[in-house]
Formats: C-alpha cells, structure tokens, sequence
C-alpha cells in the first residue's frame, strides 16, 4: 500500500531524514519509534505532503504522490495529530464533518457516518453539540481519530496520536485501538517515543535514529534479533515488560481460564494473586509458558 524509496529531507545543513527506504503493507500498521529529533515526524508528514522531499519517491497504492495534488492527496489519508488539532470554535458534529463538506457529502449521509464513529468509539450523541474544551482529553482524542476516519480513507496517519493523554486513559485507547473494526481495514503508520505503545499496537516498527531506519522488524525480532548495540540499548530498560507483551498466553487451563489475556503481559495483570494454591498453581504454568518461549526465539 505505502512504499518510500531513498527518502531524504534536509533543511540548512541539517539532513533530518536520511536516505531511508521502507514499505507497508495493506492492513498493516508500521511504527515509526524514536527520540525526539530522530526524523520520525518528518518522515510521516512527508507522506502527506504537510513537507515536501529533499529527494526520492513515495508511492500509496502504486501511485506517486509527487504527481498528485496535495488536497486530492489528503482526501484520501486520515490524518490524527498528538493534541487532536480540532477547531475550538467548532463544535465536535463540525468539526468531523469537515472532510465530508470538502467531499460534498449531503447531510443525511454526513449525518448518518457520524453516528456511526460516535457509536465505535463510545462517544455518547450528547456530545455533539459541545465544543472541543468541554470535553476531556481522552474524548477530545476520540473526536479527532473520528474526524480522520469518518470519510473511511485507506490509509491512516498518526503523530504522537495518544502522546498528551494520561496513562490509564491512553491504556483505555489502547485497547480500543487494538479491537476497532474501522483500523483493522486501514493501513496505518504511527509515530510514537513511547516503547512500550509502539511493541503493543505495532506489526511492524521502524527504529529511528539521527533520520536514518537503524532496524525494521517485528517487535520480537528488534527484541531477539537487535541490529546492533544502538537497538539493544534503545529496548535495554523496558526489555522484561516487552518480552512479556509479545511472548503469547499460554494454551487454555488451569484454574483463571476467565481471566486471560492475549498475551502473557495481559493475563498477568489479569490474574488474581490472592494467595490460593490454585493461583500460585497457574502464574507458574505462566512462567513456565513465557520461558519456553523465550527459549524458541533466535538471538542475535
């Protein structure tokens, strides 16, 4: 769906993106993880046009955008910024049915697309007529990934979509995120600094340092296989936490089946350490299963 070769962005004498190359594919959603200044953002921007190249292609559904009229580009790309970036004078209705007036949907049908999204993302109709500001932080979050999606676009960009929110709220969304039926039919790419977001919602990441790709893999292959001592040092501090994310719960049994999560991360958090033999009993078939698993993986 999305392919970038040789791609570069230099401003004065600073080369903010590198010479980098990479390609999604369709349904996927591809992390772009890094520190601030690594080029990660730049890169995403240029996707849509928000900054143009230095040099190389881009390619979305095998058409080069450099051919394409940036607002005919972006019709087709949702785009979700870190602090939301809805109109304060708008109200959340206008404010999402901003691309379906640019597309000159009628009323009825922008009307009818709205509910919709307002419905996925547990967003009660009451909060249609109410303005940005009097909403919460994680509402004003929901209002604009529903602004991105509402005129359905392949493809979904996100800056830091979840960076201004506070922990439990943004463990809320995540778990939305990872279950929404609307992003599992989208290609997504998503810039985060944030480790641990990026090993829980990403198939694929892309590490980023000083605007070059320092490894693209799976999380467990950046975890098992790191590139180099940039990577292994990168993933050092939180390495047990993302094993435990990515190493899947072991097969059914014991006595906390309810319980369970996808992950051994998940069921851990989900299990009931009240001191019984029958929960000793299964964080131990857990630990058993995460080990094994460990053991499996190749490491470079």
């Amino acid at each position: 769906m999305i392919k970038v070769n040789q791609l570069s962005k230099v401003f004065g004498k600073v080369k903010a993106v590198d010479d980098i190359s990479f390609e999604v594919k369709e349904g996927e959603n591809l992390v772009l993880l890094g520190t601030s200044g690594c080029g990660k953002t730049t890169t995403l921007k240029m996707l849509n046009r928000l900054i143009e190249p230095t040099s190389g292609q881009i390619f979305i559904n095998g058409k080069n955008i450099l051919e394409q009229q940036p607002e005919e580009l972006r019709r087709g790309i949702g785009y979700v910024l870190q602090n939301n970036g809805l109109f304060p004078h708008y109200t959340v209705a206008e404010n999402i049915a901003i691309v379906p007036q640019l597309l000159k949907w009628d009323k009825a049908k922008t009307d009818k697309r709205i509910n919709e999204l307002i419905e996925k993302l547990h967003l009660s109709v009451d909060y249609l007529d109410k303005y940005p500001n009097q909403l919460s932080g994680g509402q004003q979050q929901r209002v604009g990934l529903a602004r991105a999606l509402v005129a359905d676009p392949p493809v979904l960009l996100m800056d830091e979509p979840f960076g201004a929110l506070d922990n439990v709220t943004r463990s809320k969304i995540h778990g939305e995120f990872k279950v929404m039926d609307e992003l599992k039919r989208k290609t997504i790419i998503m810039v985060t600094h944030d480790v641990q977001e990026a090993f829980e919602l990403g198939d694929r990441i892309c590490l980023m340092d000083n605007g070059k790709i320092v490894q693209s893999g799976t999380p467990a292959e950046l975890l098992f296989k790191p590139a180099n001592d940039f990577v292994k040092g990168f993933l050092k501090d939180q390495r047990l936490q993302l094993e435990f994310k990515i190493a899947p719960q072991p097969p059914k049994g014991g006595a906390f089946e309810a319980n369970t999560g996808k992950n051994v991360w998940e069921t851990l958090e989900n299990l009931k350490f009240d001191g019984s033999k029958e929960s000793q009993t299964e964080f131990e078939r857990l630990m058993a299963a995460f080990y094994n698993y460990k053991k499996e993986q190749p490491h470079g």
